[in-house]
């Protein structure tokens, strides 16, 4: 609660306005109750039919007054919303950029996507709803509760008999929902990761006719968010009729009393008739107990789910660290050992050498540790025991922003934005000429289909460049890495998505890209590795042969079988 009114003093100016006018608001209220004692006690009670027109216009005004100034009031919460959702949005955001990708591996994208789209402002209702309005609902109960004692402290005891069974039970039905409204969030995340899921692999659902089944889970999913709401709802179908019994029995106890002090001449019968007027604005903000008690748990849960995202340690060296002045690509590998889990090593004490403008060629069979190799460089994640040098220096202690920066990574899937090919292509730089883009592209055999598209260079991709084939795809990503330019590229079966000519002509740019550069490269098809200068062949984690293809060739190894087994026509 704390941080989001820290979050809310940002803006001070709206704030402060809003904390006003909910005081001048709240104030007006005893407008009406001092109208009513005025006509009973004195036109009425003394005979004074004068002043009957001026009191109803000052009612009438007060009245007039109190809305204008709510609804000014209104618009202010309002914008005050909008700019504290978008300011934690933004930060919630920015925290994902600097987690570590471990944390994505735990985290489903259509879980991360409800904390972002739902929870934020779900969080902000706490401010605008629940500590605006409860804030206003204490200032008007403490304004007639202050005006109710100073007509008669007796009968203002006897209205506040209720309170303290109120506020037992409120606080105790306030306890038990928290959890509640917690299941229910994680069940509507859970919801969002099987719809975002679905919606990503539609394709593969209509591939395999799975659709009855893909609607089955999405019922199940859909119908646990329905029973996990209904706890809640299932107590508060108790818990707010009996509130509002021991409220409004409190009237029945007030006339009560009040009726025999006047019978009494205690009290005047406007009094009385006063305090039944003001009686509804002092319980008005029992009656949002319902609503608020809603609101801030709700908020106060999804709060706490996006505060635990934004105190998450950020992906450590990722700004600082040491960034140094010339990298010539040497890179060593010291007993190298890596575990993405505890359930399996899927790297052990691997040493190696790439010095400057080697390529490095990693070969093994699926699950043998290629892409972790690549993904140690990167620094995606750290090993578990080793190190990795680049020209000497450990690269533990080098900034991942420096480091990423000189590298050129092509994955074995090719991502590309739902944008134009020309901002997808300067991501790699950001102020190059389209002559500069059109080179690349060249270079990597994708200007001639670029060049057949009606829009070209505005061509928009598609969610993740569904408009172009794999092969297609594949060849823009790889003219991103040409246009970066950079010192060492790790390349992850980049052509694996191109047919043979393609592949050939790719091959061929690839080859100029990686003269006096260090490259690290994983390939299908180990033809297209055969000139590597030194290729490391990874069985089960273990770098079991290294050497050229032709000494490989001639040991008969692992390296040699492989290249068998990829000969034989069954494969």
């Amino acid at each position: 609660m704390l941080r989001l009114i820290r979050h809310t003093l940002r803006f001070p100016l709206l704030s402060g306005l809003s904390l006003l006018l909910a005081v001048a608001c709240t104030s007006l209220v005893l407008v009406l109750p001092g109208i009513t004692m005025r006509f009973i006690d004195t036109i009425i009670g003394k005979n004074r039919p004068d002043l009957i027109v001026s009191t109803a216009l000052i009612g009438a005004g007060a009245i007039l007054a109190r809305q204008v100034l709510f609804t000014i009031r209104s618009y202010l919460n309002n914008h005050l919303e909008l700019k504290l959702t978008h300011v934690i949005r933004v930060e919630l955001y920015d925290k994902l950029q600097r987690l570590p990708i471990k944390w994505f591996d735990k985290n489903s994208s259509g879980e991360i996507m409800s904390r972002v789209a739902d929870d934020v402002p779900t969080t902000n209702r706490v401010i605008i709803e629940g500590l605006d309005q409860a804030l206003a609902a204490v200032l008007q109960f403490l304004i007639v509760l202050g005006y109710l004692l100073y007509h008669s402290w007796e009968l203002t005891l006897v209205v506040l008999v209720p309170l303290p069974f109120i506020g037992l039970l409120t606080a105790w039905w306030s306890k038990k929902a928290e959890p509640k409204w917690t299941a229910s969030s994680e069940a509507s995340s859970a919801l969002n990761a099987i719809l975002h899921d679905n919606l990503a692999g539609i394709r593969q659902i209509k591939a395999y006719t799975v659709e009855p089944q893909a609607l089955s889970d999405f019922d199940e999913a859909s119908q646990k968010v329905g029973d996990k709401h209904m706890e809640v709802m299932k107590g508060q179908a108790i818990v707010w009729p009996a509130v509002s019994f021991i409220a409004e029995s409190g009237i029945i106890l007030m006339v009560a009393f009040g009726a025999y002090w006047t019978l009494n001449g205690d009290l005047s019968p406007g009094t009385v008739i006063a305090f039944l007027v003001a009686w509804g604005f002092l319980f008005e903000p029992i009656s949002q107990i319902n609503p608020l008690s809603q609101t801030f748990t709700k908020g106060l849960v999804s709060a706490k789910r996006v505060f635990k995202i934004i105190d998450t340690p950020d992906e450590i060296h990722l700004t600082e660290g040491n960034r140094p002045e010339k990298f010539t690509g040497r890179i060593v590998f010291e007993d190298v050992t890596f575990s993405y889990n505890d359930e399996g090593i899927a790297l052990k004490k691997i040493s190696l050498t790439a010095l400057p403008g080697q390529t490095l060629a990693l070969v093994g069979t699926t699950g043998s540790g290629k892409s972790t190799v690549l993904n140690l460089l990167s620094r995606f994640y750290e090993p578990t025991s080793g190190k990795i040098l680049l020209d000497g220096n450990p690269i533990s202690e080098i900034s991942k922003e420096w480091l990423r920066d000189q590298t050129g990574f092509v994955t074995q899937e090719p991502f590309l934005f739902n944008t134009t090919i020309r901002e997808n292509l300067t991501l790699a730089k950001h102020e190059a000429t389209d002559a500069q883009l059109w080179a690349v592209l060249e270079a990597a055999n994708a200007a001639e289909f670029i060049r057949s598209l009606p829009e070209q260079l505005d061509t928009v991709a598609g969610e993740r460049g569904i408009r172009f084939s794999g092969g297609e795809k594949q060849r823009i990503s790889i003219a991103r890495a040409l246009l970066k330019n950079p010192p060492l590229l790790l390349l992850d079966e980049a052509t694996s998505a191109l047919d043979n000519t393609t592949e050939k002509l790719v091959q061929q740019a690839l080859d100029r890209l990686r003269a006096n550069r260090t490259s690290f490269v994983i390939a299908h098809r180990l033809s297209t590795i055969r000139d590597a200068d030194l290729i490391c062949v990874l069985d089960k984690g273990e770098l079991v042969e290294r050497g050229t293809h032709d000494e490989l060739m001639e040991k008969g190894g692992h390296y040699a079988r492989l290249n068998k087994r990829k000969a034989e026509p069954d494969h």
